[in-house]
């Protein structure tokens, strides 16, 4: 029998509620796919300021690193919010693992449920077709850049004075985008074959030398692939005004955290959308939502973007395709059968259809366990 070992992160807010949904999917699939799933858990995050003093503490670095995959939950809340730079944070330790384990390409599918169609704040005729995948670059950029705040400086603005100084440096090196542009037009081969590169290269040098790499890559390595290049604003826009053009989008980093949420709100929720973040020889895959504290503990989370997240770590890190597609074919059932929680429910949805985080696990686990 195969093992993969896993180490799990539940983090804080929801995520122990919606990992335990995970987990039960992970042991239906050892039954299907006669595996077995090694589970170490660690902390990260909130949590792991509270227990050790840090975010990113070396043991879950160490587990992280001797696991197959990663499987986080989510992160952060207001108990740990502060403008203190010299205090940690728990988004420090996500910012921390990424760049440890070498994660340098996110990937955040965006495909609309047809069940769905009525959550969504968008008309049905501008969702028709709405299927793209989001490759955001992971280690580089103003997350990464150097720094500092300066707050010796005489005056404040107040007073007429300059006040403070601060600042962030957007920075990219070339293979950074070399290889991120790759796993772009790779994706867009196995998809319909167009990648759209977002930049704002009409400002900014970091852009004017991304497009100019996205370019040379494309025509030395990928011309069969069709590329277009687009400006970060317009294509904000065009998310909203016809977000079905768009196949592959590849992107900087910040560019590819607003973008990706934004898509988010295309399938109704944040609740709805997985990402997979992978490196050379690491993976972490993870719901793109937060850990929504003021819902924590009453059980009415959302976990299907945890499943679905479950679902990219086994296609992409242990090749059970058909175990991923019939995982995302149990959670479409469920929702064709019109089963939903609170985030997802429409006002035509029946009181009586409205569930909680369990009772969405166990239909999805059943349905999957059924295929």
């Amino acid at each position: 029998m195969t093992t993969h070992r896993i180490c799990l992160l539940p983090g804080d807010g929801i995520g122990p509620e919606i990992t335990v949904e995970a987990l039960k999917v992970l042991r239906a699939t050892e039954t299907r796919e006669n595996v077995r799933f090694e589970i170490a858990e660690a902390l990260l995050g909130g949590i792991a300021i509270d227990e050790t003093g840090v975010p990113l503490p070396d043991e879950t670095l160490e587990a992280a690193k001797e696991a197959d995959a990663v499987l986080l939950a989510a992160i952060g809340g207001p108990k740990w919010d502060t403008t203190d730079p010299d205090k940690p944070r728990p988004e420090q330790g996500l910012l921390g693992i990424r760049k440890e384990l070498g994660l340098y390409a996110n990937l955040r599918p965006v495909k609309l449920f047809s069940a769905l169609k009525s959550a969504s704040t968008l008309k049905d005729e501008v969702l028709q077709g709405v299927d793209m995948l989001i490759v955001r670059e992971l280690t580089g950029g103003l997350y990464f850049g150097k720094r500092a705040r300066e707050r010796g400086v005489q005056g404040a603005a107040s007073d007429g004075g300059p006040g403070q100084r601060a600042y962030d440096t957007m920075e990219y090196h070339e293979f950074e985008v070399e290889r991120i542009a790759r796993v772009a037009f790779r994706s867009a081969r196995d998809r319909r074959g167009c990648v759209h590169s977002v930049d704002k290269a009409n400002v900014l040098e970091s852009s004017r030398m991304w497009r100019e790499v996205v370019h040379r890559v494309h025509a030395e390595e990928f011309p069969d692939v069709t590329l277009h290049d687009q400006l970060v604003d317009n294509t904000a826009m065009q998310l909203i005004k016809w977000p079905a053009q768009f196949d592959v989008i590849v992107t900087e980093n910040m560019f590819g955290d607003i973008l990706s949420d934004e898509a988010s709100m295309l399938t109704g929720s944040l609740g709805m959308l997985a990402s997979a973040s992978l490196g050379d020889t690491s993976a972490l895959y993870e719901p793109g939502h937060g850990s929504a504290p003021d819902i924590a503990g009453e059980k009415i989370a959302n976990p299907l973007a945890m499943l679905l997240s479950v679902e990219l770590m086994l296609r992409h890190s242990f090749g059970m395709h058909a175990s991923a597609d019939a995982l995302s074919a149990a959670i479409e059932r469920v929702l064709d059968e019109g089963w939903r929680t609170r985030d997802i429910a429409d006002s035509g949805t029946p009181a009586a259809k409205v569930i909680g985080t369990e009772e969405m696990g166990d239909l999805v686990t059943a349905a999957y366990l059924g295929s």
